[in-house]
């Protein structure tokens, strides 16, 4: 690598909306793991659907057993975690059906995971998809779009890294 291309390499990551829906500010999920930033920045997603879909290319870090959370980590090295809903994990599996294992490749778009939003809201369960940005601290700006009406592949998140590391 010359020094040119060290000089200009890409130090920006853009993460698309895994799944139809609403975003908010992160410190709005009822849950304060998430919205105090304990595991990171992000965002989160009221979803309208019940579909979850890769925000980037990448591998599968780790499909939860329980279908209700997966880790990535985008080719650029970015540690996403997407959350489906709160306090989910004690449905053990039940609503939600995953497409991926860990270790998987995966490309944008790639449907990860299934889950029956409106059987898990009736079990009295909040249906938040937070996405947390795990290496918060690798990045010196993280731009969620806050407060929009999105589809799977819209931009909802801007990291920047330092450009020296």
């Amino acid at each position: 690598m010359g020094i040119f291309s060290k000089l200009f390499k890409d130090n920006t990551d853009m993460l698309a909306s895994p799944a139809a829906g609403r975003t908010i500010d992160i410190s709005e999920v009822a849950d304060p793991t998430f919205a105090e930033g304990i595991l990171g920045q992000g965002i989160a997603i009221i979803p309208s659907d019940d579909t979850v879909y890769s925000p980037c290319d990448g591998t599968i870090d780790l499909m939860f057993d329980t279908g209700h959370a997966v880790n990535l980590i985008s080719d650029k090295g970015t540690e996403i975690l997407i959350h489906i809903g709160l306090e989910t994990v004690s449905l053990k599996g039940k609503h939600f059906r995953t497409f991926m294992n860990t270790g998987d490749k995966v490309k944008k778009g790639d449907k990860l995971i299934e889950f029956d939003r409106q059987a898990i809201a009736d079990e009295g369960f909040n249906t938040v998809i937070p996405i947390v940005i795990c290496n918060s601290d690798a990045y010196d700006d993280i731009r969620p779009e806050i407060g929009r009406d999105v589809m799977p592949g819209d931009l909802i998140i801007t990291l920047k890294e330092p450009k020296t590391k």
